[in-house]
């Protein structure tokens, strides 16, 4: 995540929802909890090896957002990672 807004809630199902721990959810369950602008579901250390620690329950923006894709790739230029 490269902003407090993202990752936000769109298209989900409520079932989809609920499989994501609470801990995890913002409080106002707009989307997944930042810690800075940092997903709580993410682990690792940026620019070095990053995962998302509920992958198989991500919400759907998540899923859209792909290595190499033009969300992927703004969220690298904001973090001063490589783009290439």
């Amino acid at each position: 995540s490269y902003s407090a807004d993202w990752p936000r809630f769109s298209t989900e199902e409520d079932e989809q929802l609920d499989r994501i721990p609470l801990e995890l959810v913002a409080a106002d369950q707009s989307g997944m909890r930042c810690e800075g602008a940092r997903c709580s579901a993410l682990t690792g250390e940026v620019g070095k090896h990053t995962a998302c620690g509920i992958y198989d329950l991500r919400p759907d923006v998540c899923r859209a957002c792909m290595p190499g894709g033009d969300d992927c790739l703004m969220a690298r230029t904001a973090h001063g990672l490589p783009v290439s």
